[in-house]
């Protein structure tokens, strides 16, 4: 059995519990009179935790014994919101021993980014809900946080490169990549600028999409060199 130069085994130490809370982003479609936004999915908590919280926080869950972070990460978002089928990625550890009321928690936060369509063909909607950010929402802990460095993280990410996270079909027109940059960003970008900066990463497709007018709109996808 180890134990450090004073004698002590590792059981003498002590040591905090381990969470997992992941940040589902998506970018909620624009309608007929709000523009695209970005969003984050939400889980209802179970009754004996709302107060605070107002019943809504990031899917999390803590560490079993003999599990995996990414295996948590799995069964939190199957087992609290239906979502399966994800990989998400480690993001921050956020490890204020004051951070959570119930005691001394450890929290490795996730990150991952699925279309608006395909989160909504998987979640429950009885138990989740997709939120426009900025929310109002009180959430628990530190999860305002974690959706802040979360959305920091993708703005990084769509500042250079058209739509690295595969919001969009492998087919799009300007208009709607600009449009989903703009909700990541959140923000207005100038046309022209936003065009010169993507364009190197785009190919042309022989195809057209009916324009905001009726008039044809070329088709993007991208070029190869960046697909990956």
């Amino acid at each position: 059995m180890f134990t450090d130069v004073d004698g002590r085994a590792l059981a003498d130490f002590p040591r905090p519990s381990v969470a997992v809370d992941t940040a589902l982003m998506t970018v909620i479609p624009a309608t007929h009179d709000t523009l695209a936004r970005l969003g984050v999915l939400l889980v209802r908590r179970p009754p004996q935790s709302v107060g605070a919280a107002a019943g809504w926080a990031l899917p999390g869950t803590f560490l079993h014994e003999g599990e995996t972070l990414a295996e948590a990460v799995r069964r939190s978002l199957e087992v609290k919101a239906g979502v399966t089928g994800r990989e998400p990625q480690q993001l921050h550890v956020f490890d204020d021993p004051a951070r959570d009321d119930r005691g001394w928690v450890l929290s490795v936060a996730h990150l991952d980014v699925l279309s608006f369509v395909d989160l909504e063909l998987l979640r429950k909607p009885a138990n989740s809900r997709i939120v426009a950010l900025p929310s109002r929402l009180r959430l628990p802990y530190d999860h305002l946080a974690i959706i802040d460095l979360a959305t920091e993280r993708l703005r990084r990410e769509y500042r250079a490169h058209p739509d690295p996270r595969r919001l969009l079909h492998e087919s799009f027109t300007i208009a709607d990549l600009r449009a989903v940059h703009e909700a990541v960003a959140g923000r207005e970008l100038q046309k022209d600028t936003f065009r010169r900066l993507m364009i190197d990463e785009l190919e042309s497709l022989p195809a057209a999409a009916e324009g905001r007018r009726g008039r044809p709109a070329q088709l993007f996808g991208r070029s190869a060199r960046h697909a990956e």
